[in-house]
């Protein structure tokens, strides 16, 4: 490969992982600024106004896990890039692969109990181990196995939230059979439908040791989100490996090729989860109608979605490659670890009773101004640290650990 191509290739991960790294503190803001309940009880929490719920309805639709799910691709792509090299150098991949993920696992386990309880690092140094089975796969057997895992994964989520939407529907009709009405009212009732989110608003507004003690008491949820999230994080991954492999990702399709991507992902995927925000809508927020749109219904649309805006992002990187936006989305890319876990400290500071003290002050639509600050925030400091250094610092000191020896950092 030139090296013409290969600075292209570079480019159009490092601009694509910022994009994401962007597109992520988007919809993270809700869990850093409100109670959990606010993802799908946007009636209850984040503001009543017609602005804050137009503002859950453009999230929902646009955002919501397709930043996340382009993230996932772009670590399995990743994966894929940094076995190739350690291949190509004579090292030992799994050595180097497995080295990278127990010390990623382990700055997830700090990040979610001294930081923020909404770690996917964890997650992904997990997922990212059962991953590296598939390294030596073809594309086409990646992407075909992938599709299984994420439908079963749908399947499951789709029987379990339809039959509590089937069991709404049967329960509010007219002379409703007494045994039906029972039994739903038995639903709604369990305390894990409760929106009362007092103790938790009280923890996280209170002090730093107050929120770290909650968050020991709840440390296991790191290993219940690897099972709730296993059949979706899985199979993006193992997608990001083939489009690595397959070029797709590495922006060495043709034009036309992305332009008929984009259009067939994004056009039924817009339409499809436009569709179920509307319905959410028309419902008036309904808590079991939120929960079957926000977890079961939208992994089909969000899944051709991040499929279709990877290819957007794409073709909008190499027509702007040069230009000075997008130099700096890809130094924040390659900066993406440390503007990750920068965005949770100040986030979390800003927040949190231990610092500003305004969680569940601030309405969801205003929540942007946060979210517009961030990203300036990132595209200021990347690329001129990025200049003087070779990594970002906690790239430096996640390089570093997995390596056992100090990186050089300064140019």
């Amino acid at each position: 490969m030139s090296s013409q191509a290969l600075a292209t290739r570079h480019i159009t991960l490092d601009a694509l992982r910022g994009f994401a790294v962007m597109g992520i503190l988007a919809m993270n803001i809700v869990a850093f600024a409100l109670p959990e309940w606010a993802y799908v009880a946007p009636g209850t929490y984040g503001g009543d106004s017609a602005a804050d719920k137009a503002s859950w309805l453009v999230s929902f639709i646009f955002i919501d896990g397709k930043m996340r799910g382009l993230f996932s691709l772009l670590f399995g792509a990743s994966m894929a890039l940094i076995i190739e090299r350690a291949e190509a150098k004579g090292e030992n991949p799994a050595k180097v692969h497995y080295s990278r993920m127990i010390w990623l696992l382990l700055f997830g386990v700090a990040h979610y109990l001294f930081i923020w309880w909404g770690d996917i690092l964890f997650l992904y140094a997990a997922i990212g181990c059962i991953a590296y089975r598939f390294r030596n796969w073809e594309a086409k057997r990646l992407i075909k196995w992938a599709l299984i895992i994420y439908g079963l994964g749908f399947l499951l989520y789709a029987v379990q939230f339809g039959g509590l939407q089937f069991l709404q529907f049967m329960a509010i009709q007219p002379g409703a059979d007494a045994s039906v009405v029972a039994q739903y009212k038995e639903v709604i009732e369990n305390p894990d439908f409760s929106l009362d989110a007092s103790a938790e608003i009280a923890a996280y507004s209170g002090s730093y040791a107050d929120i770290v003690a909650r968050r020991w008491d709840d440390a296991l949820n790191l290993l219940i989100l690897i099972a709730q999230s296993f059949a979706e994080t899985l199979p993006l991954m193992m997608l990001g490996m083939a489009m690595k492999k397959n070029g797709f990702l590495t922006g060495e399709w043709d034009r036309s090729d992305y332009v008929r991507w984009a259009r067939k992902m994004l056009i039924p995927g817009l339409l499809i989860s436009t569709g179920l925000g509307l319905w959410v809508a028309a419902s008036g927020f309904d808590l079991i109608t939120t929960l079957g749109n926000f977890l079961a219904w939208s992994l089909i649309p969000r899944l051709l979605m991040t499929i279709g805006y990877a290819a957007l992002l794409i073709m909008a990187i190499q027509s702007f490659a040069g230009s000075v936006f997008i130099t700096r989305v890809a130094a924040a890319g390659r900066a993406a670890f440390t503007n990750y876990l920068g965005t949770s400290i100040l986030m979390s500071t800003i927040f949190y009773g231990y610092g500003l003290g305004l969680y569940n002050q601030v309405g969801r639509a205003s929540l942007w101004f946060f979210v517009l600050g961030a990203w300036a925030l990132m595209l200021l400091w990347s690329k001129p640290w990025l200049e003087r250094f070779h990594y970002g610092p906690f790239e430096w000191l996640w390089r570093s650990l997995a390596r056992g020896k100090f990186q050089p950092l300064r140019k």
